[in-house]
């Protein structure tokens, strides 16, 4: 295959992407367009830009975007509509991430006139997946390099040579083996590798990057509202926001009360099992809320059809196939069922748990003269319960004389 011309590369700044771009540079002779993405991982990312022109990338060349919105809004909303989970348990926060990479990196290869685009993930991962199968369900075309599945720089020990080798500036903590690798945006912040490598030992606490523990979160509960219109947060204690303020917010307020910490064995799709502990509180008091104001608004044929769907949905956002169209139509369903999911939660935070403790909707299907243990005026007559339970036992009172039948005969 012949030498890509242009190449724009995900680029955060860092030792890694840094070291990519050089070997882009130098492996292909290519020119380098960097794209770092603004997902609200809380670091200045101004020093991408300034790394990115000392290693001779133009200034025309160099992009980086704020798109926290369009993360929150596009992304990270249509998939808590779904209540999606990972294996029951993980919030999907670096999985979401990549199609909205991969989306800016095909544009932007289209507007330089580039012939393929570059990602920094290894080959053991499932982000490598992400983005190549994001990227080319957008640009079939497109050409994607891995660099970690080509170089032989193999080793911390190789791809520090090659950096000090081409002036590439090293912090000094990357010198020697660091104590864990880290991923984050306004979702989530995932921490895997080294000291958490060994899944019978408990992570230290210095891994949590934005968490209190749950012992130094505050002794006194403390309540908050959260709105909704058609499943999607729109505002907080009636204050109404954007969605990145919302998921800002509810951020804040996740940390304070060491809510969201997941320390959690999966199942990658290359095949082999990884261990993270995944932080994520704004988006675990977001699930809790959203699951509340579903409670009232939603009926429940569509409501366990949603449910029974979920996993699918989650192992796609997983696997890489956002773009895909089956994501698409099961996305189309989901958002059908959010119609009348509108109205307002209270949530009490306390020690790590978000819990809904009250709910309240215009489009509220909860009727209180029908459940009531009070005397409800006709609403509801008990004696029809007899004939639904005996239309009900019929299949099972003919199962239970059939094995009866054969069990005599035997």
């Amino acid at each position: 295959m012949s030498a890509p011309k242009k190449v724009v590369l995900a680029y955060s700044g860092g030792l890694d992407t840094s070291i990519i771009l050089k070997w882009l540079q130098t492996e292909y002779g290519c020119e380098v367009i960097t794209y770092t993405a603004d997902l609200g991982q809380g670091e200045e990312l101004e020093p991408a830009r300034a790394k990115a022109l000392m290693l001779g990338i133009k200034e025309e060349n160099i992009h980086i975007l704020d798109v926290r919105e369009e993360f929150v809004k596009d992304f990270v909303f249509p998939m808590f509509r779904a209540n999606a989970l990972y294996e029951g348990l993980y919030l999907l926060g670096t999985s979401i991430a990549r199609p909205l990479i991969s989306k800016h990196l095909v544009e932007i290869a289209h507007k330089h006139g580039a012939d393929a685009v570059a990602h920094g993930a290894t080959g053991k991962g499932n982000d490598q997946v992400r983005f190549e199968l994001s990227a080319l369900a957008l640009d079939p075309s497109i050409r994607v390099i891995a660099p970690w599945r080509e170089w032989d720089l193999t080793s911390r020990t190789k791809l520090l040579e090659f950096a000090e080798a081409n002036q590439i500036p090293i912090a000094k903590n990357k010198r020697g083996e660091a104590p864990f690798s880290v991923d984050a945006n306004l979702l989530h912040t995932s921490s895997e590798g080294t000291v958490l490598e060994d899944p019978g030992v408990e992570a230290p606490d210095y891994v949590a990057q934005r968490i209190v523990q749950v012992e130094d979160a505050p002794d006194t509960p403390e309540f908050i509202e959260v709105t909704f219109e058609k499943g999607d947060a729109v505002a907080i204690n009636g204050e109404a926001m954007s969605p990145a303020t919302i998921l800002t917010k509810l951020n804040e307020y996740g940390a304070k009360h060491g809510i969201g910490m997941l320390d959690f064995v999966e199942n990658r799709f290359v095949g082999m099992k990884s261990r993270g502990v995944y932080e994520t509180p704004g988006g675990t008091i977001l699930l809790e809320a959203h699951r509340g104001i579903e409670q009232i608004t939603l009926d429940s044929g569509a409501g366990h059809l949603k449910d029974s769907i979920m996993p699918r949905y989650a192992e796609l956002i997983y696997n890489g196939f956002w773009f895909s169209p089956e994501r698409e139509a099961l996305q189309a369903l989901i958002d059908k069922t959010q119609e009348y999911v509108t109205g307002t939660v209270r949530l009490k935070l306390y020690k790590g748990v978000a819990r809904t403790v009250a709910r309240w909707s215009d489009y509220s299907l909860y009727s209180e003269k029908h459940v009531t243990f009070e005397e409800d005026a006709g609403a509801y007559d008990q004696k029809d319960a007899a004939g639904f339970i005996r239309l009900n036992a019929l299949r099972l009172k003919l199962i239970a004389t059939r094995n009866a039948r054969v069990a005599d005969k035997g």
